[in-house]
């Protein structure tokens, strides 16, 4: 392996490994370590977050979630998403794009995998990727920052092979989330913010990948650089410090609670959630669904100090984002408990209340703002709608939320659902839940999802185009 040549550092140890084409450097910078084991615990916890976003993406090994999407329409094309690296590490990559990431270790360490090579060397030699691989060691339960260029290989796995430690959770800033996309429809995902960490990445070529993983099998050795804290690397202090972290992040993980909740508290005048008997003349819903058994409609009003916008695309995608984004806990602990309930009937499983649970449906036949799947959508000068809903083997519903603007700036909102059940058990269903649908989740998802579009900044809604 060579011998270890350590130097002292009185600020941020940092590694930074220079580009053979005169570009941006790979640099690493250690900042802090935390307490035994809160790498597993934070990677852990903040995992699951990370799968509940309603942008969360799973390819690639790589789980990660869309936080921020960039806003081209304010020059704004940067973005943030969240990712986390599990205990097998994720393939091989480059991205167009810079990056730049602030991240955690696990309780077992991170092994950072880099290399500088043009596709043309690559084409050439495959063996040139081996020549240009270098390695920096993260220690065990670390803050630590990340920044390489576009076009930079890199392969992040935990230290500590031993199948017990993710290698790191991060949040990751992309500068420029277009920045070197060359396929028109990637440019379009990056423009309309629907990219995703996997769909901007490209794997390591299959030849260049079956020499790496043979030379990695006979375990050659790469040059490396370690970084630490509080201890020299390689030393036994360090070792022995690496194996009391393993184990407390063991511990960590077997102890720490399974669930995990958030809150976002907003102190104003809460909007009041009434009832209405009939729905609006230019409502979606009825020639959707004539004929039906149950309805019931929620409605409320924001005054116009209360919205950041007066735009009713704007304020529509906020309300459908609050559904997505804020979903009430004891709307969510109702559907878990639907769920168990019917999954030996084979019905239709939703994490999200029923009226909007089609939200979550991979498949529509249009999208609202080029994000939102719907069965129809409408929109005017003043107003916006769009109608959500699902058929199953008992029943079929659809619901309609829909945004009005008054003259005098108001904004009127609305969720209506119709339902029109298909048996006897769907009769006896609806029998059971529409006392708590009526009373408690439409009224909860519509007054949860207003404090979404209360506290969040709309985009100018003259720029959308609801139609997607």
């Amino acid at each position: 392996m060579g011998r270890l040549w350590i130097a002292s550092e009185r600020s941020f140890p940092r590694v930074q490994l220079a580009a053979p084409d005169g570009g941006r450097p790979v640099e690493v910078l250690l900042i802090s370590q935390l307490d035994p084991g809160a790498g597993d615990a934070l990677a852990a916890r903040a995992g699951q977050r990370q799968a509940s976003h309603p942008r969360h993406d799973a390819a690639l090994d790589e789980p990660s979630a869309l936080l921020s999407p960039p806003d081209f329409s304010r020059d704004d094309p940067t973005s943030l998403f969240s990712f986390s690296v599990g205990p097998h590490g994720h393939p091989f990559h480059r991205h167009a794009g810079r990056r730049l990431f602030t991240a955690i270790s696990g309780s077992g360490g991170a092994r950072l995998r880099f290399a500088h090579v043009c596709d043309a060397a690559m084409a050439a030699d495959p063996a040139a990727f081996l020549r240009a691989l270098r390695h920096v060691e993260v220690p065990p339960d670390c803050l630590f920052s990340v920044r390489f260029d576009g076009g930079t290989w890199h392969q992040f796995l935990p230290l500590r092979n031993d199948g017990h430690h993710p290698a790191l959770f991060a949040l990751s800033c992309h500068p420029d989330e277009s920045a070197g996309l060359v396929d028109p429809s990637l440019q379009a995902r990056a423009a309309a913010g629907t990219a995703t960490i996997a769909s901007l990445t490209e794997l390591l070529p299959g030849p260049v990948q079956s020499l790496l993983d043979a030379a990695d099998a006979r375990g050659e050795a790469v040059p490396t650089t370690c970084l630490a804290l509080h201890a020299p690397p390689d030393s036994w202090r360090q070792r022995a410090c690496a194996r009391i972290r393993s184990r407390a992040g063991r511990c960590r993980l077997r102890w720490q609670a399974k669930g995990v909740a958030g809150y976002t508290g907003h102190r104003g005048e809460a909007p009041t959630i009434r009832h209405a008997r009939a729905l609006p003349e230019d409502s979606l819903l009825p020639p959707l669904l004539p004929g039906y058994h149950y309805q019931d409609i929620v409605t409320a009003t924001l005054a116009r100090e209360d919205v950041r916008s007066s735009q009713p695309a704007a304020l529509l995608a906020a309300l459908l984002e609050g559904f997505l984004e804020a979903p009430p806990a004891s709307v969510g602990a109702l559907m878990g408990l639907r769920n168990t309930l019917v999954r030996p009937l084979g019905l239709r499983i939703a994490k999200l209340g029923c009226p909007v649970s089609s939200l979550a449906s991979a498949q529509s036949p249009e999208r609202f703002l080029q994000r939102f799947p719907v069965l129809s959508q409408a929109h005017a000068p003043r107003s916006a709608q769009v109608i959500l809903g699902a058929d199953d083997r008992h029943l079929a519903f659809r619901s309609c939320a829909a945004v009005h603007v008054d003259d005098d700036g108001q904004v009127h909102f609305s969720l209506a659902t119709r339902v029109r059940c298909r048996n006897l058990f769907g009769r006896a269903y609806m029998a059971v839940v529409d006392g708590v649908h009526r009373r408690h989740v439409a009224p909860t998802l519509l007054s949860t999802a207003l404090l979404h579009v209360a506290t969040r900044d709309l985009p100018a809604g003259d720029a959308l185009s609801p139609v997607g």
